[in-house]
């Protein structure tokens, strides 16, 4: 006896700012990847179908992009944006040049 199927997997690969092209809001879209994989014994061996798709979060419209557009979307949401400069990050409670773990406030 043989059990043999696919198996379906989701992964979320960017959140970007995009214009839907079905509702012309300037809306989050999510850039995900779907793909098949054969299975035996339950057992995801190699994936069967990959495909790419973004889908609007103010409409919902779900579309299919190639490979291709997927690399360079995420190669765009990646990049720096001009203009920004991130600031180093604090602990809370924490004083600047105290080691950490030392709380100057507390005694």
């Amino acid at each position: 006896m043989l059990i043999w199927g696919t198996k379906g997997y989701l992964y979320q690969l960017a959140m970007m700012t995009l214009v839907c092209g079905n509702c012309g809001n300037p809306a989050a879209h999510g850039l995900r990847k779907y793909v098949t994989k054969f299975t035996f014994f339950f057992i995801p061996l190699f994936p069967v179908s990959t495909k790419y798709r973004t889908q609007c979060t103010f409409c919902g419209m779900e579309q299919q992009i190639t490979k291709e557009a997927a690399e360079q979307l995420l190669a765009t949401a990646a990049a720096p944006q001009p203009g920004y400069q991130a600031q180093p990050q604090q602990m809370q409670g924490q004083a600047p040049g105290q080691p950490h773990g030392q709380n100057p406030y507390q005694q």
